[in-house]
Order: structure tokens, then sequence, then C-alpha cells
């Protein structure tokens, strides 16, 4: 018999909602913005199970909105498997609040945070549980997260504005 995989489902899900909060504010203001991220970005990433194994990602991310408001649409694929996730967050004085969805997967949750110089900590909820820091400037944004309870153990992803 076959040794059963773990679903692609539960393993794109915490990849979705990363990508979903992925580098949203702008630091230094006593109420931060989102303008800076609007428009294009690209790079890529990879994602590592419990079991050891790993795959690169390819993803695109749009970001729209303005003021303290914003909209993100990403789109990852990598060998074997491909999300689409959109998300809206609102910051609050550097206090984020927000919603994801994975539309692949029909998937969704809530994500709260802060931001304290050009880092964002941020915690996810929802159809998966996990931690997530962002260092971003300008023209970069890194992502690395970390998940509970799923086979999924870590997500790392490098974007460039386009």
């Amino acid at each position: 018999m076959k040794p059963s995989r773990p679903s692609l489902r539960r393993l794109l899900l915490p990849l979705a909602a990363v990508l979903a909060a992925a580098g949203f504010t702008t630091p230094g203001a006593a109420d931060p913005t989102f303008e800076p991220l609007l428009g294009s970005w690209g790079g890529s990433g990879t994602y590592r199970l419990q079991d050891g194994t790993s795959e690169r990602l390819k993803c695109d991310a749009y970001y729209t909105g303005g003021g303290s408001q914003l909209g993100i649409a990403v789109r990852c694929a990598g060998k074997t498997n491909k999300i689409e996730m959109r998300s809206k967050l609102s910051s609050n004085g550097g206090a984020l609040s927000g919603s994801w969805e994975e539309r692949t997967y029909n998937a969704s949750g809530s994500v709260t945070g802060k931001l304290t110089g050009q880092q964002l900590s941020l915690a996810i909820t929802g159809g998966v549980a996990g931690s997530m820091k962002i260092t971003y400037d300008r023209a970069k944004q890194n992502v690395a997260i970390a998940t509970q309870g799923i086979p999924l153990q870590s997500v790392t992803v490098s974007l460039s504005r386009k």
C-alpha cells in the first residue's frame, strides 16, 4: 500500500495565509499607510514539510488600495502545487487586522499583528494557525512563516518590485 501524502489543501493553506499578509505597511509614521506597496511584485520562495521535503515556488503579487487599506491578490506555483489568494488588510496606528481567503481550496481566516520599524509580526488564524515575520524596504519583501499542527513546517518567500 502506498503511504498517504498530506493533501495539497493542508499544505498550501498556510502559504496562502502568509502571502495574504505579506509586507503591507510602511515604517515611521504614527499611522502607517500602505502606499509604498501598491503595484506589482514578483519573486520566489520555498515551502518545507515536516518530513524534510521541499518545493520551490514562483510568485506574483498585486496590491491595490491606499491610505490605511490594502487589497492583495497573490498567485504562486511550484512544480506540483499552486494557490490563488486574496486579502484585505487595515492599519490603525501600526496595529494590523484583516482577512484572507484562498480561492483554489475555499479556505479563509484572520490576520492580526503589529508593525515595528521595518518588520511586521503577525498571527494567522482560521484555516491554519501560524506566525509570520516580514521584513521589507521599498524594493524588497522577505517573508518567513512557521505553522503548527499540520505537515507544512515553514515557508520563505522573497518578492521584488516589478
